[in-house]
């Protein structure tokens, strides 16, 4: 009977190639170089991390002005802006403030680019002119942002501006700061920006009749006594959605942290490899990569039972060895 020959490993790096195929331990000028770029990546983050925490920390105190100044009562506009030349305090912005006086309907003017719930339009900005007051003798002028009228046959020209009430008027406003300048053209009769002495600039006679009788704030309209004939459409309560700026500044300290366990795995495998616990391939091992079979067969037991063909062999074996006799001494 033939024997089978016994499987072949096939041919491949021999265990002492693969031992000297194992990772190389860094040198002293490569390990320096990764640091600092370790060092450079952990700054980075740690800076973007800060820079999104102040803006969480600003963004949350906001919501809390919000929330506790939006729904107050309101409160004569003299509280809280007793003369001309009056800057709008920090604590009072988005404060309920109440006006008493008459709309310059002549001074409207609008304000591009400012889109509300996604559509483009304008808003409508009309002075108001309060009445006579001790610590103000010729009234305070404050713009009053009425509302919103989408754009009419273009981009330049607004829809139908209904005009606000007549006479003597009492508007509920919320007080807001007034913008930075926009240094960008308008056409005439519209403004970039709710920056007070650029708007009644921008009115047809200019803002030489407001001299003097100014502040800086706006408001935007809550309710007016009598109300117009028509109205605009109502500017949307202040946004108080926190944003991602908490989960973004815990990502940039998780990617920092990770750089640093990085490199100090990194240190561990190169210490591990230079002390010789790198683990050397058998020939064993080639054979169970590169044929699993042959290595499965070289594990198990020759346990099994045999078969009707050694049977067989057997039998015949044994008829010989009989007729044969014993062998001679």
């Amino acid at each position: 009977m033939t024997q089978a020959a016994p499987p072949q490993v096939p041919a491949g790096p021999t265990p002492q190639r693969a031992t000297a195929d194992a990772h190389q331990p860094r040198t002293p000028r490569q390990w320096a170089t990764l640091a600092v770029g370790v060092l450079v990546l952990v700054a980075l983050c740690l800076v973007a991390g800060r820079w999104q925490w102040n803006r969480y920390v600003s963004r949350d105190a906001e919501i809390e002005r919000i929330e506790a100044n939006y729904t107050s009562d309101p409160v004569p506009v003299d509280d809280v802006l007793p003369a001309p030349g009056a800057e709008l305090d920090e604590a009072d912005l988005w404060r309920p403030v109440t006006l008493e006086g008459r709309y310059e309907t002549d001074a409207t003017v609008l304000l591009r680019n400012r889109p509300v719930g996604g559509s483009a339009g304008f808003h409508v900005l009309v002075p108001f002119v309060t009445n006579p007051t001790p610590s103000a003798p010729d009234g305070l002028v404050v713009v009053v942002d009425r509302g919103f009228v989408p754009l009419g046959t273009d981009a330049v020209t607004p829809g139908d501006v209904p005009p606000p009430p007549a006479g003597d008027v009492e508007a509920t406003v919320t007080l807001r700061g007034d913008e930075p300048p926009s240094g960008r053209d308008a056409p005439a009769g519209q403004v970039q920006a709710i920056a007070t002495d650029q708007v009644l600039a921008a009115g047809p006679d200019g803002g030489g009749w407001a001299e003097g009788r100014t502040v800086g704030a706006y408001g935007q309209l809550r309710t007016e006594v009598p109300p117009a004939a028509q109205t605009l459409e109502a500017l949307p309560k202040p946004d108080t959605d926190p944003g991602s700026h908490l989960s973004y500044a815990f990502q940039w300290a998780v990617f920092a942290l990770g750089a640093v366990a990085g490199f100090w795995l990194l240190v561990r495998r190169d210490r591990r490899d230079a002390r010789g616990e790198q683990t050397t391939l058998t020939a064993g091992d080639l054979l169970a990569v590169q044929d699993p079979d042959a290595a499965r067969a070289r594990r198990e037991p020759r346990s099994r039972r045999p078969s009707a063909e050694d049977e067989e062999d057997a039998l015949i074996d044994a008829q010989l060895d009989a007729r044969q006799g014993p062998a001679p001494r």
